[in-house]
């Protein structure tokens, strides 16, 4: 199983005594968060404390990232995270060796935040699941990079069956090839995942 080849990889990368970063980037409907649940899993069954992150939880509110003064691909590539939020309330105290401080989530029911606590001991994973994580913005937070390349037509296939909340099949159609395809496709060009990544499933 390719969840099975990550966790050897962590094993073979991670030092007992330091908590170890792993990214798990790809594309709108790759597997990721899936993947994550899969890993934290096995690391728990060999006794090591896991923690998954979504990028997703740090972004910004619908005010932020919906300005119409941008075209929507660029809303979602520019607008979306909050990637200094993320490296300060996450990276920065694993990398110093200190607990973290209750972080501040996005709450997507309400367009809000929840602050939630997080045990990392020394020696823990972190796992952070979410598209674009190879951006210039998170350069040099990952011990460990994986890429989940999937093929568009593929995913298009997957999120047309997961992603009702946009609305009938048209909707989420139109929503993929006029805000995310286009972004998703900028980045793989500019930063080319696939080729960088330390694995690629």
């Amino acid at each position: 199983m390719d969840t099975v080849r990550i966790v050897d990889e962590i094993m073979k990368r991670r030092s007992p005594g330091k908590t170890f970063i792993v990214g798990l980037d790809g594309l709108g409907g790759a597997g990721k968060s899936t993947a994550a649940e899969e890993v934290k899993r096995l690391l728990t069954e060999k006794g090591i404390n896991a923690e998954i992150f979504h990028i997703d939880d740090f972004i910004h509110p619908k005010a932020v990232r919906y300005n119409d003064s941008y075209p929507q691909w660029e809303q979602y590539y520019y607008l979306q995270w909050r990637y200094a939020h993320f490296k300060q309330s996450v990276w920065a105290p694993v990398k110093e060796g200190r607990e973290l401080p209750p972080v501040e989530l996005y709450d997507k029911d309400n367009d809000t935040y929840v602050v939630r606590g997080f045990s990392l001991p020394e020696g823990s994973v972190v796992i952070t699941e979410g598209i674009f994580l190879q951006r210039e913005e998170l350069d040099g937070i990952f011990d460990l990079m994986v890429y989940f390349d999937v093929d568009e037509k593929e995913r298009l296939r997957r999120v047309l069956l997961r992603d009702g909340y946009i609305g009938d099949e048209t909707a989420i159609r139109e929503k993929y090839e006029n805000r995310y395809f286009p972004a998703e496709r900028y980045y793989s060009e500019k930063y080319r995942p696939a080729e960088k990544a330390d694995m690629v499933i």
